[in-house]
């Protein structure tokens, strides 16, 4: 069932997917959509979540930033990212849902998926608009999708994996050649494990030097690897995670600006107030007054 994560839903596979199963779901996206209306608002997985756009208009909305919906776009959300949907006319596409260990078995290296730009979480790489040639090789990649989830015989999961294995290579194939929005995170061990204790640690853990001890290297060896992998400094990478979580629990009028500033672990209202302003440009208040405005079209 759906869960409460910090005042927004938290969906599981098991609770759109009628087959009940906890670590894939694969759909027309029409199908999707009459089966759940509701998902237009703002919510989060607890599952790797892509759609893949064949037909349709309207935007959608992945951690605050809106893209417009066009044809042969598809788009990936990691476990946790907030998003909302605003389409118009005949939706066409499909969705997958798969969980965080669907692959596990399967691959020799775990982190092997980690090299798809896609699928780090990094919302600037997470949507991809393809051309012609290449839109209508992974339309073709989907539909088999849907024939061997409909066959449920031997070995039937691992085919599953090889064709989204097989989109995901043809995707990173297909803008090969074309620069990454953000710095690829992954190019560098050390910048990737300083970036996954920032998403575990986050709202007790705030200095650089904290995540340097974890890593066992001095804060000014983190500081310039940072540098030079995100360009930008470590304490900068710190906040925006904390001004991302801060907007994500903005948007559900359930939660008190004073609890989020507990959850994110403020010492009062005034000094979280003040955080959100100096970097997200505005007051809570401000942000939340907008994102309802949004939501209510």
């Amino acid at each position: 069932m759906s869960k409460k994560h910090a005042g927004i839903p938290r969906l599981d596979i098991c609770t759109l997917s009628d087959s009940r199963k906890d670590d894939l779901m694969i759909s027309r996206l029409d199908d999707y959509l009459l089966e759940h209306p509701n998902l237009v608002f703002p919510h989060r997985h607890s599952f790797y979540h892509l759609v893949f756009f064949t037909k349709g208009s309207g935007s959608h909305t992945i951690d605050f930033q809106h893209f417009t919906v066009e044809q042969y776009q598809i788009y990936f959300m990691a476990p946790g990212q907030v998003h909302s949907w605003d389409f118009e006319g005949d939706m066409k596409g499909f969705v997958v849902n798969f969980s965080g260990t669907f692959f596990q078995s399967f691959l020799l290296r775990p982190e092997y998926l980690e090299s798809f730009p896609f699928l780090n979480g990094v919302t600037n790489d997470s949507v991809i608009n393809l051309n012609q040639k290449y839109g209508q090789e992974v339309k073709a990649m989907f539909e088999k999708l849907i024939d061997q989830s409909l066959k449920g015989d031997v070995m039937q999961q691992d085919m599953i994996r090889v064709l989204l294995l097989q989109i995901f290579i043809t995707l990173e194939q297909s803008h090969y050649n074309m620069p990454l929005k953000t710095p690829n995170i992954t190019q560098n061990a050390t910048i990737r494990n300083f970036i996954k204790l920032i998403e575990n640690n986050f709202t007790e853990m705030r200095l650089p030097g904290a995540y340097a001890d974890l890593l066992n290297v001095t804060p000014n060896h983190l500081n310039a690897l940072v540098k030079e992998n995100l360009g930008k400094q470590a304490g900068e990478v710190i906040r925006e995670r904390i001004l991302l979580e801060a907007k994500r629990l903005l948007v559900n009028k359930d939660l008190t600006i004073s609890e989020i500033a507990y959850r994110l672990n403020f010492s009062d209202n005034s000094y979280f107030t003040r955080f959100f302003r100096k970097y997200g440009g505005v007051t809570p208040e401000a942000f939340r007054e907008k994102s309802i405005r949004t939501q209510m079209g």
